[in-house]
């Protein structure tokens, strides 16, 4: 308990600088915001069963390295209703993360202001597959599969 403590503390420590770091001067990307804060390029976008998914990957390598931390990457998650666009901040996401030399890692993201985030460790350059499932609060389980390149 300790621990998760600590972790929550970090992560909403990290958020505003977090925020500096994560706007990219990208024309050719869409930037989003986590509860107030940018979150930086959409990773993928995607509509299942009326639910859209956007998703941003963060590299906090640096500032978790001064922390004494090992997680390297904050993956962000937030959902929208596809025909209104209203926010659905309210449900269960578990994303699981297997990278290119087939270790896996999975968590359950937290609610952050409307949307669910939580810190993972990719410590290698190549292709990692994030698997997510997730439950909002109309009960229904979705799911969204997609490939995320770290450089």
């Amino acid at each position: 308990m300790k621990k998760m403590t600590v972790l929550i503390a970090a992560v909403l420590a990290l958020s505003a600088p977090l925020a500096a770091l994560a706007v990219e001067h990208d024309h050719g990307s869409m930037n989003m915001e986590h509860g107030g804060h940018m979150m930086g390029k959409v990773a993928h976008e995607e509509v299942v069963d009326g639910v859209k998914a956007t998703f941003s990957v963060l590299d906090i390598k640096a500032k978790m390295k001064e922390m004494g931390m090992k997680e390297t990457h904050h993956i962000m998650v937030m959902f929208t209703d596809a025909k209104s666009g209203k926010q659905l901040g309210e449900g269960e996401v578990t994303v699981k993360v297997q990278g290119p030399d087939k270790a896996e890692q999975t968590k359950d993201l937290m609610g952050m202001e409307g949307g669910f985030g939580a810190d993972f460790t990719l410590p290698n350059k190549g292709k990692y597959g994030i698997m997510v499932k997730f439950r909002l609060k109309d009960g229904k389980v979705r799911s969204v599969k997609f490939w995320y390149q770290v450089k």
